[in-house]
């Protein structure tokens, strides 16, 4: 078992390490997971004796630059978080390449691969999330790819040779990135999307236009209202059709529709399940010893698919595991980030309901897209889209339901504060 201590076998005994110190195991290692451990070790040091297992070889890294690191503008190296040292210099036994596989609630022990045992008082599930793959002929052919970690983006920089023809299924946030970066790397690129805009859950009409148009200066062919009907080729694949009858040639597919939480590990255990892995406002699990946070769990009756929440959570755990008083209330999604250099911004209302109203600024020549939602005077929505020097402003009132001063302040920009020198 790939592990960076000594200890293959891990001792069985319960209840505390010899120093008075309860069991803290946390199953995952992703970027909520590290976060939760680096909030837990900065508030209480040396309260609990900690694991935390990751299925994956590498120990947590930076999944919003696997884009980058397919496109080639970074290695690998540049998506490492933390080396190894600083999970030993602050107690952490990590143990990497190795899934958990069964939790045994009843004598508070986790099987990690098919017969190792970790025990535990204080269980944190961080097992994140799924690909989902669309249920239609020819996706378990051979150059049928997903796009969520970094062997994946191993298997699409090999698949990805010269002449290659890649088609990206999906149009949210993670299927753009990968077409962006295969179109970096020369590649011929489509990408298909079913619906009639991208990022239909982020923006509108026109933001969604201009980033379109970005994608494609920068060498994607777009097709919206794209309906996968079969992925088909002898042995491996060659083409996609689509519903419409469209045959498109391929040698690489990109699935990047979504994702759904990782359940069977709590479903196994015997824990509420819905959606996502039920969690209270301390994100304790229907059995209070164990916790859950970010992408597998499910807060009244959302689940994120977002760093920002995910790390909101664990901060909320952490505090809590460190005796505070603390709940965790939910968060106001907002998304900011670069689209092939394009700078977007959206939180809040993105389509206008009955009941708001729209201010906008739109120049398409300049690649510039501002758009404020407002209700009785508060701020319930914004979309940026070139511009987003705004955004923290946005934020706060979206989150707060303060009354807005000057709009014209948010649409434009807040004066430069002037001088008091005579």
């Amino acid at each position: 078992m790939p592990t960076n201590h000594r200890d293959s076998a891990l001792p069985v005994s319960r209840a505390t390490d010899g120093q008075g110190r309860k069991r803290l195991l946390v199953v995952g290692n992703g970027m909520a997971s590290l976060r939760f451990l680096e909030r837990l070790t900065e508030g209480c040091p040396g309260l609990y004796d900690v694991a935390c297992v990751g299925a994956e070889p590498q120990a947590a890294y930076n999944r919003v630059l696997l884009s980058s690191l397919l496109g080639g503008e970074i290695d690998e190296a540049a998506t490492a978080f933390r080396g190894l040292d600083w999970y030993e210099s602050h107690g952490i036994r990590l143990i990497t390449g190795a899934p958990v596989t069964a939790i045994d609630r009843e004598n508070g022990q986790a099987i990690v691969g098919d017969a190792h045992v970790l025990p535990f008082d204080t269980l944190v599930l961080a097992v994140g999330s799924l690909p989902i793959r669309l249920p239609k002929p020819g996706m378990d052919l051979p150059g049928v790819i997903t796009f969520r970690d970094l062997s994946d983006v191993a298997a699409i920089r090999k698949a990805a040779v010269e002449h290659a023809k890649a088609i990206v299924i999906g149009g949210g946030l993670l299927g753009l990135e990968a077409a962006a970066g295969l179109a970096k790397r020369g590649i011929d690129t489509t990408l298909l999307h079913v619906m009639d805009r991208l990022m239909e859950r982020q923006l509108d009409h026109e933001a969604a236009g201009l980033v379109r148009r970005a994608m494609e200066e920068r060498g994607v062919r777009v097709i919206l209202g794209a309906d996968t009907a079969a992925v088909e080729g002898d042995g491996r694949v060659e083409r996609l059709r689509l519903a419409d009858g469209t045959v498109l040639p391929a040698d690489l597919v990109v699935m990047s529709v979504g994702v759904r939480p990782s359940l069977a590990l709590a479903q196994g255990a015997g824990l509420a399940t819905n959606r996502g892995i039920l969690v209270d406002d301390r994100m304790a699990t229907s059995d209070p010893r164990i916790f859950a946070l970010g992408e597998c769990a499910e807060h009244r009756g959302l689940v994120y698919g977002l760093v920002e929440p995910s790390y909101e959570q664990a901060d909320t755990l952490a505090r809590h595991l460190s005796g505070q008083s603390v709940a965790y209330e939910g968060t106001h999604l907002a998304t900011s980030l670069k689209i092939s250099g394009l700078p977007v911004f959206s939180a809040g209302l993105v389509d206008t309901p009955a009941d708001a109203e729209a201010v906008t600024l739109f120049d398409p020549g300049a690649g510039l897209y501002r758009k404020l939602l407002l209700r009785e005077g508060r701020l319930v929505g914004a979309v940026f889209v070139g511009d987003i020097a705004e955004q923290a402003s946005c934020k706060a009132l979206i989150r707060s339901g303060e009354p807005v001063g000057d709009v014209d302040d948010l649409m434009f920009g807040r004066p430069a504060p002037q001088s008091l020198a005579a």
